[in-house]
């Protein structure tokens, strides 16, 4: 029988934490990073919205993530007006990766199991070299889609609840999304893919392009998916929102959140080949668009787009 990995592992990653005005979340979120006891913690914080009663939970969030009580270098990028979730997370991620050529990535609603670092951490070393590996995900939304024999598989999605990349990946992010309404991109790029696949994501990154959601992550899926590159899904997920109720702003009634987090058997069994498995792509996204009534590329965002900071 395999091992689990052992709770009280250290992560050798920099771990990037966002955050903003939920100090309940974020105290759960911020436990299990101060128990992996990273060497380096990258802070970043919207600042309060005008008006709307942000300024004593900011505060109070804020002061929740300075209590560092490893030895640990701590940086912090704290802005003083709100910046809303597009240009907060944005310009937070080229900041972290402006320091460093690798990172965790975590929110305030993102909890994860403490096996979710050392997935990071292995895999972060084993695909450093292989660009068209851009994303390591810590969700897992359809855990059958994983093949058995392997410890995860290669998606073109790019999950965000919880997750890892590189320098050299993140230098591809297009805030502008430019290149999604191009004939050549949707042939290059989603051949062989559903009909289902196609129109959720036409009707998600129109939706965007029109400005009718501040966020910031779709892009980054498309920037992925623009580049040719591939997600590492984990056999099981790693990663719990817990982010649902008062305050959420994309997830109140989602389905999927607070769904548990599992430990992943070690050692991890790599899969033969670096491509993505279409099969387990076209499973998840129909799961994701069969879950919800709402018009498609609203369901998307609720999906994909953890609580926000607007």
């Amino acid at each position: 029988m395999s091992d689990y990995i052992n709770d009280d592992y250290c992560t050798r990653t920099p771990v990037a934490l966002f955050v903003f005005n939920r100090p309940q979340t974020t105290a759960r979120v911020f436990t299990a990073i101060a128990h992996a006891r990273p060497s380096n913690l990258l802070i970043i914080a919207d600042g309060p919205r005008p008006g709307r009663g942000d300024d004593d939970l900011c505060a109070q969030t804020r002061q929740i993530v300075q209590r560092i009580d490893w030895p640990c270098q701590v940086s912090t990028h704290f802005a003083t007006v709100n910046l809303g979730c597009r240009e907060r997370i944005s310009s937070g991620l080229t900041w972290v990766f402006e320091h460093v050529e690798s990172a965790i990535v975590l929110e305030d609603d993102c909890l994860p199991h403490p096996s979710f670092f050392r997935f990071c951490d292995e895999l972060l070393v084993r695909h450093s070299e292989h660009p068209q590996v851009m994303h390591i995900c810590g969700s897992n939304y359809l855990p059958s889609a994983t093949p058995p024999t392997a410890s995860y598989y290669f998606s073109k999605y790019a999950y965000i609840w919880g997750w890892a990349t590189w320098r050299r990946a993140w230098r591809h992010y297009d805030l502008s999304m430019s290149r999604w309404e191009l004939a050549a991109f949707w042939a290059e790029r989603f051949s062989g893919s559903t009909e289902l696949e196609k129109r959720y994501w036409q009707s998600t990154w129109r939706g965007v392009a029109r400005g009718r959601y501040d966020t910031w992550d779709v892009q980054w899926v498309l920037s992925c998916i623009a580049q040719g590159g591939l997600s590492v899904v984990p056999g099981v997920n790693l990663v719990s929102n817990i982010g649902g109720g008062p305050g959420s702003t994309h997830a109140q009634e989602d389905r999927l959140l607070n769904q548990p987090a599992y430990p992943l058997p070690l050692p991890l069994r790599h899969p033969e080949r670096i491509e993505s498995d279409g099969n387990a792509d076209g499973a998840v996204i129909a799961r994701l668009a069969s879950l919800s009534s709402r018009p498609l590329w609203r369901r998307m965002l609720a999906r994909i787009v953890p609580t926000r900071f607007k």
